[in-house]
Order: C-alpha cells, then structure tokens, then sequence
C-alpha cells in the first residue's frame, strides 16, 4: 500500500493535540529537550504516560539512554518556547527558566503540568520509538494549555458544553 505522506499528515492534524517538550539529561548531565505533540495518558495503575520519537532524531540515544525523562506540558503563552525547543540550536536551555524535577531531570517554568517518568518500556513504531514511562513525579496549574490542530497553534477557548 503506497500512502501519500502529506496528505496523511494533513488527515493527522485534524487532531488536535496538546504541545509538550520532553526533557533529560545525557551521559554528561548536559540538558536535552525537545518539542513533541505525540503524548498521551496510557494508566493510572500504575501511572504511565507514552510519546514518541523519530528514529532519525539526533536525540534519540541519549533518550534511549536516559534513566528518566519529563514531559513539559506548555501554557498557551508558550509558543516561543516549543519554536525554540523544535528548532536546531546549541543550546535549547540558553535563556529559559528552568530547574531540576524530583527525578533529575530538566522541569521547565510556566508549564501547566509536568510528568518526570521513569524510561520504563521503548516500543517499535515504525519510524518511530514509543517510549512508555512510569511517573514519579508530577505537578499541574492553573494555565490554559498551547494547542496543535491544522499545523497551527491554537488556543482552546473553554465554554459549557451539554453531555
């Protein structure tokens, strides 16, 4: 079966998706992050939660590597920072407040909420990796969260709704 790659990736951005950078540590206990909208909550028994990663990313070995890895939620007023973090640089962290979480991981400021997992279980998804991780530890806020849908931020716009 042949897909037609952009077409497929138009079809998949009719989901809208939440926009987090997932962060870690490498060998050297160098920060690493990067922008990621392939999270989701998987088990409350025992939490887990699950996001993916290209193969191709230069990333991926110390992600693989990584005894524990956080995945930073970003507030609506966050779009500078998920450019910064999706974009080829030196050093992503140069300028952005941040600090190490329970687990020893980079935790970001002004997220609306953080999961610091355990690198549990790395799954085959095709050109991707999955990787499952159990928390540990976890904090949330009060902020509206930066929305991806249509290739576009977004910010929801929260109204009453009927069942």
């Amino acid at each position: 079966m042949s897909t037609d790659h952009r077409s497929l990736r138009r079809a998949l951005g009719r989901f809208v998706t939440g926009v987090t950078i997932v962060t870690t540590v490498d060998a050297s206990g160098r920060p690493l992050g990067l922008t990621a909208n392939s999270f989701n909550s998987v088990s409350l028994d025992p939490p887990m939660v699950l996001w993916s990663l290209a193969r191709s990313s230069r990333n991926m070995a110390a992600f693989e590597n990584a005894e524990h890895y956080a995945i930073n939620i970003l507030a609506s007023d966050q779009t500078g920072l998920s450019n910064r973090f999706a974009r080829p640089a030196q050093d992503r962290f140069q300028g952005v407040d941040w600090h190490l979480g329970t687990c020893g991981v980079p935790v970001l400021a002004g997220v609306t909420a953080v999961f610091e997992c355990r690198n549990n279980t790395r799954v085959d998804g095709g050109d991707h990796v999955v990787f499952l991780g159990q928390v540990e530890a976890f904090d949330h806020a009060d902020r509206e969260p930066l929305i991806y849908h249509g290739g576009r931020y977004a910010t929801p716009h929260y109204g009453i709704s009927s069942p």
